[in-house]
C-alpha cells in the first residue's frame, strides 16, 4: 500500500523591514472550483461586516470579484500571521451567507517591500474588474472598498 507524505507549510518568514516601515500584505484568496458566488449585494454586506469585525486588521483597500477577493490589509501588531485574517474573513462571510459553496484551501499572501509594490498592487486590484471584462472603469465596480467611497 503506498503512503502518502502529508507536506506541512513551511515556516512564515518574520518581517523583516525596517522598524518604521509599515507592514502591508496583499491578499487573494479563491472561491473553490472559482465558482462566481461573490459578485453579488449579499456577498459585499457579507464582506464588509466581515472585515468590520477585524480587530487586529486594517483593510486598506479590497476588491470583491465573482470568484475571488484581493486585499491590500496592515496588521495592527506587525507580526500577525496574515493567514489568521484569510481564515476569518473566508468563516465569517460563509457564515453570514449560510453559503452552500466553498472557499479555496489557504490564500495567496505576498509583503509588499516598497511604497512602489503598495502602489502597484493598489493599481492591479483596483483594475481587475476592468482586465475581467465586467467594467469599462473602474469606478463602476460597485464591489470595492478603499478607493475614495
Amino acid at each position: 500500500m503506498a503512503t502518502i507524505a502529508l507536506m506541512a507549510h513551511p515556516p512564515r518568514i518574520p518581517v523583516w523591514l525596517r522598524a518604521d516601515q509599515e507592514v502591508v500584505y496583499f491578499l487573494t484568496f479563491c472561491v473553490a472550483r472559482r465558482e462566481w458566488v461573490l459578485a453579488n449585494d449579499a456577498a459585499f454586506v457579507a464582506f464588509r461586516s466581515a472585515i468590520h469585525r477585524l480587530t487586529n486588521w486594517n483593510v486598506v483597500a479590497a476588491v470583491l470579484m465573482p470568484d475571488h477577493v484581493h486585499l491590500l490589509i496592515a496588521p495592527v501588531d506587525r507580526d500577525a500571521a496574515i493567514g489568521n485574517a484569510a481564515g476569518a474573513i473566508k468563516r465569517w462571510m460563509r457564515q453570514d451567507l449560510n453559503a452552500d459553496w466553498e472557499w479555496q484551501p489557504g490564500s495567496f499572501d505576498r509583503l509588499l517591500r516598497s511604497d512602489e509594490s503598495a502602489e502597484e498592487k493598489w493599481q492591479y486590484i483596483r483594475q481587475n474588474p476592468v482586465r475581467g471584462g465586467l467594467v469599462e472603469k473602474w469606478e463602476d465596480w460597485p464591489y470595492r472598498i478603499g478607493f475614495g467611497l
